[in-house]
């Protein structure tokens, strides 16, 4: 499936380029604050769009916590701040948790298919290395519903999806180890990645005793280990998006991939209230496989038309429930995909050839736009040392909170 030309799509949606910023940094130490990351991301994703500023008719910036994270809110009218020349443009702040950069994709897609602008400028910023680990962590932790999901934990949100791993235990039964394998995998492919966060970290073994050792890979929170979890993260990434109508006025100008379909489902914030509402399911969280399933039909695509994707593995266990989620294995025979290779690169169907969250790092209000940035490489054959070969239609998986919000995305090449 690869996409359609701009005069056979009334209403579609164009990447016409982005950029992302080096996840490995730690902004504070560089004296830097959440202005110079957002004049970064901007600067980065206009010049790696080839738009003008003046071609940008509106904004959408994704971020979950900038108020604890910074002391700074309205982030909507921080690129104006920094960049006068998109002074008076509309522009709005989106919060979904870690769904925020999916969710101000849909917000500006709504936009230009609606015909209100062609041109959007869409960002995703989250600076968390302000504050010492346990703060970031609490910080993190107002995503869950407050009050009722982690009682008596540490770490909320390794908790939260340890809880999932043992729901995976008692409908399916789950081998820790399959988790350790793909902590593994994404840290391997991270290393191909120049932007991500752990590419030079020293690592254990993780398909050996080093993945069991507690001081190599101590417990975290029930079943998950350090190398479970991804990391604190400062981080920026952003792409320009454009209608059928802005190409139709720009004819020299060719975009880089287009966002044939997508997929949107909120529920519940409380993990109980959905493990309970759906204890009797096959698919532990229906609703995620629901948000995949509408993206497909959307882009009127199955599985198998896929080349690849880049899901939310902010926890091990998030990209176990992602690989039957998405239809890779029947539900709760995830680890079948772990164990023969599929999602490896080369693989029947590769995710997270990026380094994932774990791997690449999870700057939350940035991940879901990165995702879409990684696929549109992807499908552009420019990922460098991660590209998938021959790859035309990836996927995006994007979570907020215990999955309370989910987003999916399919991107397809562009014509010749």
């Amino acid at each position: 499936m690869t996409a359609g030309s701009p005069s056979t799509s009334p209403d579609g949606v164009w990447v016409l380029g982005g950029f992302q910023t080096d996840f490995a940094r730690n902004l504070t130490r560089e004296g830097r604050d959440v202005s110079h990351l957002v004049g970064e991301v901007v600067d980065g994703t206009l010049e790696a769009a080839r738009a003008a500023p003046a071609a940008v008719e509106v904004v959408h910036v994704g971020n979950a916590f900038g108020q604890l994270f910074t002391g700074q809110g309205h982030l909507g009218a921080m690129p104006a701040t920094v960049r006068p020349d998109l002074w008076g443009l509309p522009a709005s702040r989106h919060e979904a948790a870690c769904a925020s950069g999916g969710v101000a994709l849909l917000a500006a897609m709504a936009d230009l298919r609606a015909g209100h602008y062609d041109c959007a400028l869409v960002l995703g910023v989250e600076l968390e290395k302000t504050v010492p680990g346990d703060e970031a962590a609490t910080h993190l932790g107002a995503a869950a519903w407050v009050g009722r999901d982690g009682e008596g934990a540490r770490f909320m949100w390794p908790h939260v999806f340890s809880v999932v791993a043992d729901e995976y235990d008692r409908r399916h039964g789950l081998d820790d180890a399959h988790l350790r394998a793909i902590a593994a995998l994404n840290l391997a492919n991270a290393r191909r990645n120049p932007n991500a966060q752990t590419r030079a970290w020293d690592l254990p073994d993780l398909t050996g005793p080093d993945a069991t050792d507690d001081a190599l890979n101590p417990v975290v929170e029930g079943r998950l280990r350090r190398y479970d979890c991804s990391q604190v993260t400062d981080g920026a990434a952003g792409v320009v998006l454009v209608s059928d109508a802005w190409l139709r006025d720009h004819p020299g100008r060719r975009p880089v991939a287009r966002i044939d379909g997508w997929g949107h489902r909120t529920v519940g914030l409380g993990l109980r209230q959905k493990l309970e509402r759906d204890r009797d399911e096959l698919y532990v969280l229906p609703h995620v496989r629901r948000a995949v399933t509408d993206a497909f039909d959307r882009a009127h695509v199955t599985l198998e038309d896929l080349d690849g994707f880049e899901v939310h593995d902010c926890f091990t266990p998030t990209e176990y429930l992602a690989i039957d989620h998405i239809g890779l294995t029947g539900p709760g025979e995830s680890w079948k995909a772990v164990e023969d290779g599929s999602i490896a690169p080369g693989g029947r169907l590769p995710i997270n050839p990026s380094g994932g969250l774990i791997g690449g790092g999870h700057p939350v209000g940035a991940s879901g736009i990165r995702m879409l940035l990684d696929a549109t490489r992807q499908v552009s054959g420019t990922a460098g040392d991660y590209q998938v070969e021959g790859a035309r239609t990836f996927g995006t998986l994007n979570f907020g909170g215990s999955t309370a919000t989910t987003v999916s995305l399919v991107v397809g090449a562009v014509d010749d």
